[in-house]
């Protein structure tokens, strides 16, 4: 395998122990990331069936739902935040052998994210109306989507715990419980939609509301399998296996100097995708679910660099917390090898069946034109999209919260909505403006990804 000179990798880095065979490396690093990635993948892909599945009722709905899905994610920004620090915690707990650890500081996220998520929870659905028209919502699509978004938020609560248990999984190593869990949780979702977007069966039709309500179902079966995976022996975060709800000092203090820095990383990314979202909007109903189909599409090739994202946060935080920063090296460059693989397939997929894929959602010619012309960006933009997603994962991984938050402040809070904006008005260039400065954003986060892991100052960070 001469793509994999491990040799070459590690020129720079000493060896302090056995280095596997390259095909003991892949297998791990396969192993780890293919739950993730199919975890991922099927996230995205009933995101892809929602939108095909709402599309019956009109570009409005397609609209609609779009405009709720930043506001969302800035909404449970803190507990993603907690959920890419619980991970690589439990990872490096796991490769120093320290359980309890990893056990309390799951109990306590659990307990901060209950009450958060009460407050965060309460105040969405009470602000639901501003709030959505702040996200750029017309007279067409308003109604819809403050409806939309109070159901989704009056049941966040589910999600929130699933995300947090989930994440506790992945960085003991068990990818598979959060995939099972996904899975059902999607196929519940679907199953629902079904029977409550357009009334079958016997059920009502409700539109868009129906699919908000079947997200929420599908999040209170997929919760309660999280809860159940907590109290299996096998599992590295047993949480009966030990007493006591509230962590050390020093967990708390690593807790909160990787969550703060995550926090403040998915701050700058919520507001960049928000004002991102309202440059588009403000296009009018048509171009903005054209470009809300693009992202859907583009969300199925995220799925690829996020599993492999995954499987590096467990991978290296493990490996770092064993002391074998050659072996993080090693795995970080053995993750990015298959993300690129990954970027290869799907480019190809797009390049030739972009505007078929286009057609499942809506039959109009402009927005199949549209679709087109989204759909040859992204055969480019998915080689920087899935690298510096893996990039970054490794980072965190390593606890290396801070330049992550940096990258992303500059990145998309700035570049991407800016370079959009004036790409897309002052320029005149319209929705081909808007996914320039997309691949601006994406070109810039590679290039800060890529520098910080060639220096190798994150094999150094303590947590």
């Amino acid at each position: 395998m001469n793509l994999f000179n491990t040799a070459r990798i590690l020129r720079q880095e000493p060896v302090t122990g056995e280095i596997p065979p390259v095909k003991s490396l892949l297998r791990d690093t396969v192993n780890m990331a293919w739950p993730s990635i199919v975890e991922s993948f099927l996230v995205a892909l009933v995101g892809f069936i929602d939108t095909i599945m709402v599309s019956v009722l009109g570009s409005y709905a397609i609209a609609a739902v779009g405009l709720t899905q930043q506001p969302k994610f800035l909404g449970i920004a803190v507990f993603m935040a907690m959920s890419t620090a619980i991970s690589a915690l439990v990872a490096r707990r796991r490769g120093e052998q320290n359980r309890e650890s990893a056990v309390r500081i799951l109990r306590m996220c659990i307990l901060v994210t209950l009450v958060l998520t009460v407050i965060i929870s309460l105040v969405c659905v009470f602000l639901a109306d501003p709030i959505i028209r702040f996200a750029g919502s017309a007279e067409d699509t308003h109604e819809a989507a403050v409806e939309y978004f109070q159901i989704l938020m009056g049941g966040i609560v589910f999600t929130t715990i699933m995300l947090i248990i989930n994440a506790a999984q992945r960085g003991a190593g068990n990818t598979k419980i959060a995939m099972r869990t996904n899975i059902v949780s999607n196929l519940v979702n679907i199953v629902f939609n079904y029977l409550l977007i357009g009334g079958n069966l016997g059920f009502p039709a409700l539109g868009t509301r129906g699919a908000a309500i079947a997200t929420v179902i599908g999040s209170v079966v997929g919760c309660g399998m999280s809860v159940a995976s907590m109290f299996s022996r096998q599992s590295f975060v047993y949480i009966r296996g030990v007493r006591g709800w509230i962590s050390s000092r020093f967990d708390i203090r690593s807790l909160l100097n990787v969550g703060s820095s995550a926090l403040v990383e998915q701050v700058f990314l919520r507001i960049g995708f928000l004002l991102f979202a309202i440059t588009v909007a403000n296009l009018g109903t048509t171009p903005y679910a054209a470009h809300q189909v693009g992202m859907n599409m583009m969300s199925l090739s995220f799925s690829f660099g996020d599993g492999l994202s995954v499987a590096s946060v467990a991978l290296i935080g493990r490996s770092l917390g064993q002391e074998r920063r050659d072996l993080a090296k090693l795995y970080a460059a053995m993750s990015q090898r298959l993300g690129l693989l990954c970027a290869f397939v799907m480019s190809m997929v797009f390049l030739f069946f972009g505007r078929n894929l286009f057609s499942l959602f809506s039959n109009e010619p402009e927005i199949l034109d549209i679709g087109v012309m989204i759909m040859r960006i992204l055969c480019f933009v998915i080689y920087l999209q899935i690298s510096q997603v893996v990039f970054f994962g490794c980072l965190r991984g390593a606890g290396d919260t801070k330049y992550t938050a940096l990258a992303s402040l500059i990145s998309v809070t700035i570049i991407r909505p800016g370079l959009s904006w004036l790409l897309c008005y002052p320029l005149g260039l319209g929705l081909f403006g808007v996914w320039m400065g997309l691949v601006g954003d994406q070109f810039m986060r590679f290039l800060l990804g890529y520098i910080r892991m060639k220096q190798g100052n994150w094999l150094k960070i303590k947590i």
